[in-house]
């Protein structure tokens, strides 16, 4: 059974150890500064068994006009368990008033699935917006 912590930020090699299971190197390449950029994170959601880190939601967000959900991972031994879907009502929640609510992943069937279970709608589906994104990776 997963605990959940609001606002509790784990230690590097924990966060460096999730991140490193889902595939996610590219963050953990400097511990550090990962654990620093969690740590300036509007709201941290965690999820937790005993002392073992299952997984982490972060949102980044100015509470008012934007909420951007920058991670929601879960280690790959304890997923399909609802603990995603969890991490993401507990990150959300207290930005349900913010009118935009972004996310950026990367394009693997899954993925899509389950955030449009969460209500999210990929950009080039929104018919009659007018909606671009775009993004740059220095």
């Amino acid at each position: 059974m997963a605990i959940f912590r609001k606002g509790t930020v784990p230690s590097a090699a924990q966060l460096a150890g999730l991140y490193n299971a889902v595939g996610w190197s590219t963050y953990t390449k400097d511990p550090a500064q990962l654990e620093r950029a969690v740590s300036g994170s509007a709201l941290v959601i965690t999820a937790w068994e005993k002392k073992e880190l299952l997984g982490l939601a972060r949102v980044i967000s100015d509470g008012e006009t934007i909420a951007y959900l920058q991670d929601i991972l879960v280690h790959p031994e304890h997923q399909r368990r609802g603990i995603g879907r969890e991490l993401f009502i507990r990150a959300i929640t207290p930005f349900a008033h913010v009118r935009q609510k972004v996310l950026i992943t990367d394009d693997e069937p899954g993925q899509r699935a389950f955030y449009e279970s969460l209500g999210f709608t990929e950009t080039r589906d929104v018919r009659g917006a007018g909606l671009r994104t775009f993004i740059r990776f220095d």
